[in-house]
């Protein structure tokens, strides 16, 4: 009994060295993240923001790979397929993670199966604004001109079908029953031209994209849809002020790499990311892009990913959204 014993020791021993060896042998070369998206987005940009405060850490070259296609999915599919050694990250983007699944009837990818969680990198904030001809200056005044309007539609304008935007309208729609319309556009620049263009009265956007004509006076933010009010637009109320309680809907971007990459791995990305989401340039430059950076524990991004695809399948099958 006492030989049995030593051999597990023994070999408990050999295998918290060698992951002690991989961790601190990684990263031997350049890593690369895959951005399933064109360069200039704010997803894009929130990778390129790490990139470099990454690699000083690392001691390794950081390349951004943008692989852009199918909602996302293309270059998601590179990542899954990649050697799970750390080499290859994903930017992943919860449009893409959590959303895609439900709207598309086949993914050449499986978010659980193939991918294990690093950390999330942050939440881009998004709002709900309307033309200055909307008589309605909150989201609580506009639900209420719905109501009263019972035989209109209002359209409402995002970056395209299936996004988190389009989602965040269509939940507003169940909890409210008010009659919305999805204009779904190529980018959420071009809703955006649209809505100052009074051509559609709504538009569900990133705070980033609106920030500047609600600033203006050219669009009105009716609501953020998040926890709390974004500090880009501190004087825009959230959805919860306005009478929608739980309503919390933000864009998130995150870090995910191949499923079985080694945990020692995992770690000291997790630890390294973290560390350059707290510092006060990226901090900053995040505030530009409206997020809010996190730098969470692979478990906890894990029971969020986990978490939203549960709510989004429910929301995707009331609404019969699908992408063929």
């Amino acid at each position: 009994m006492a030989l049995i014993i030593a051999r597990v020791a023994c070999a408990a021993l050999g295998i918290m060295l060698a992951a002690g060896a991989v961790a601190q042998e990684y990263p031997a070369r350049a890593i690369r993240i895959v951005v399933p998206f064109s360069p200039g987005g704010v997803t894009d940009n929130s990778a390129r923001v790490i990139a470099d405060s990454l690699a000083a850490r690392l001691g390794q070259q950081v390349v951004i790979d943008n692989r852009p296609g199918a909602s996302g999915n293309i270059g998601t599919q590179i990542v899954a397929q990649s050697a799970p050694d750390g080499y290859t990250l994903l930017l992943g983007f919860d449009g893409t993670m959590v959303i895609n699944p439900h709207v598309f009837p086949k993914l050449p990818f499986d978010t659980l199966r193939d991918f294990a969680p690093v950390t999330k990198l942050g939440d881009a904030a998004l709002i709900l604004v309307a033309h200055p001809s909307v008589p309605a200056r909150n989201l609580s005044q506009f639900i209420a001109l719905a109501r009263r309007m019972k035989s209109a539609t209002f359209p409402y304008g995002t970056s395209g079908t299936g996004g988190t935007p389009h989602l965040a309208g269509e939940l507003l729609k169940q909890r409210t029953g008010i009659a919305l319309e999805h204009i779904p556009y190529k980018g959420g620049g071009q809703a955006i031209i649209d809505g100052i263009a009074g051509h559609i009265p709504l538009v569900f956007t990133a705070v980033a994209t609106a920030q500047q004509y609600v600033k203006a006076g050219r669009l009105v933010g009716l609501g953020v849809p998040g926890a709390k009010r974004s500090a880009a637009l501190p004087d825009v109320p959230t959805f919860a002020e306005s009478g929608q309680t739980g309503f919390d809907v933000t864009s998130w971007v995150g870090i995910l790499v191949p499923a079985k990459a080694p945990r020692a791995v995992i770690e000291r990305l997790q630890g390294e990311i973290a560390a350059v989401l707290r510092s006060e340039q990226v901090s900053t430059r995040y505030a530009a892009l409206g997020i809010e950076p996190v730098g969470n524990t692979p478990e906890q991004f894990g029971e969020q990913i986990r978490a939203d695809l549960a709510r989004w399948e429910k929301v995707v099958k009331a609404a019969n959204i699908r992408v063929e």
